[in-house]
């Protein structure tokens, strides 16, 4: 059954390239918002807490901080109104979800970047 489901991905279901990212990354995520008639452009910058699932079911979190409050998201990866990804940061962590990340605030949530 999972090689059937896996062939029907592979054949029938386009898979946008963007570029790679993981857990530890500062992205920016472009996506359409559709108002009534109008279609606009809007974007969500933040830290990728993880990603999860693998082929269409593959979702990424992301995490920003607006005002005081933090806002986190969570992004299939084959969602078509996903316009484009950019990384602007990669981030030096130890673990692929990173979600004690939530508790940090000032300073300690800071994410060194990583050498390239």
């Amino acid at each position: 059954m999972e090689a059937l489901i896996k062939f029907v991905q592979d054949e029938f279901v386009t898979k946008k390239e963007f570029a790679e990212f993981s857990a530890g990354d500062t992205i920016t995520v472009y996506y359409e918002i559709k108002e009534g008639e109008k279609v606009r452009t809007q974007f969500f910058r933040g830290v990728v807490i993880q990603r999860k699932g693998t082929g269409l079911s593959e979702t990424f979190t992301i995490r920003k901080i607006s005002g005081t409050v933090g806002v986190e998201r969570i992004f299939p990866v084959n969602l078509p109104s996903i316009q484009k990804i950019e990384v602007n940061k990669r981030g030096k962590v130890r673990r692929a979800r990173i979600f004690y990340f939530r508790g940090l605030t000032g300073k300690k949530a800071r994410i060194t970047e990583r050498r390239r």
